[in-house]
């Protein structure tokens, strides 16, 4: 895994607004919705797990004190020499190692006969659209005998972080044999660069054009299901909040809305023809926009 500070391009004494503010930069400079170049969705992925990281004060703490081996499951700052020393790859971007962990789950004594495993848990970070719309990650295991297996993660929709899905089986084996335990899998999610999600809502934010708020118009808007066709009325204003019912957050069979949010954009000229335009729009104003502008 690249460094995360690299990744995002700030000083490693960059504040949390700095990091934040760096993220959703480049989030939304590579998101593949709209970046359309051979490999954006790889290098936002890389963004976001640097985010993931950079974002959350504990796991940064950790980062600046152990390096990548923080990144590791099951990553235990007490023992960090033994697992240093396992030389194994980190987490969901690469591979998990079990033998590290077996002396971490059977410490003494023997217990006759078959027992269950013991469970094991991992995070895999997914983003927002996923948990809309539902799907499935993969993540590479090792097993203990040393193979590498695959596993697929279903994703529900309606997803929340800190969500937990369970793989039955597929965690760790006993001594002496009998079933294995479940495989616990953690969701922690992105932030989206164009989405917020509130609870089982969505609000998006929509640019247009200085004659469509004060004509009115339709417009596209894309949704995580689909783009729709969206009336603007005339004279809408900046900030305005449209409901598009049932365009949220899918879950147990009902579904959430979504919140359109409007936002005129003025156009980047200086062209004598615009500055003229602009002159008569603000002739149509009949009271000063910041007469109650008061801290």
């Amino acid at each position: 895994m690249r460094d995360p500070y690299s990744v995002l391009g700030v000083d490693r004494r960059a504040d949390a607004d700095t990091i934040r503010k760096a993220y959703r930069k480049l989030a939304r400079q590579w998101h593949p919705d709209i970046n359309r170049e051979p490999g954006a969705e790889e290098r936002f992925k890389e963004i976001n797990a640097a985010y993931e990281i950079l974002g959350d004060v504990e796991k940064r703490r950790m980062w600046d004190r152990f390096g990548e081996a923080s990144t590791r499951p099951g990553f235990d700052a007490s023992r960090t020499r033994s697992w240093q020393g396992a030389g194994q790859g980190p987490g969901f971007s690469g591979e998990v190692d079990f033998e590290d962990l077996l002396g971490s789950f059977f410490g003494g004594g023997f217990e006759r006969g078959p027992r269950r495993g013991s469970d094991q848990q991992l995070e895999l970070t997914i983003d927002l659209l996923t948990t809309v719309r539902g799907g499935e990650r993969s993540i590479t295991i090792r097993r203990p005998d040393g193979r590498r297996e695959t596993l697929n993660v279903p994703i529900p929709a309606g997803a929340s972080d800190g969500g937990k899905v369970r793989l039955k089986g597929q965690g760790l084996p006993p001594r002496g044999g009998g079933p294995c335990g479940d495989l616990i899998v953690r969701l922690r999610v992105t932030e989206h660069p164009l989405l917020k999600r509130i609870d089982d809502d969505l609000e998006l934010e929509v640019p247009i054009t200085v004659l469509e708020a004060i004509r009115g118009g339709t417009i596209t808007v894309p949704t995580p299901t689909g783009d729709i066709r969206l009336t603007l009325p005339a004279g809408v204003r900046s900030g305005t909040r449209m409901r598009v019912r049932g365009r949220g957050v899918q879950r147990r069979g009902a579904a959430g809305d979504l919140y359109v949010v409007i936002r005129p954009t003025v156009p980047a000229s200086t062209d004598p023809e615009v500055l003229t335009a602009a002159e008569r729009i603000e002739l149509a104003y009949t009271t000063d926009p910041r007469a109650d502008l008061k801290l």
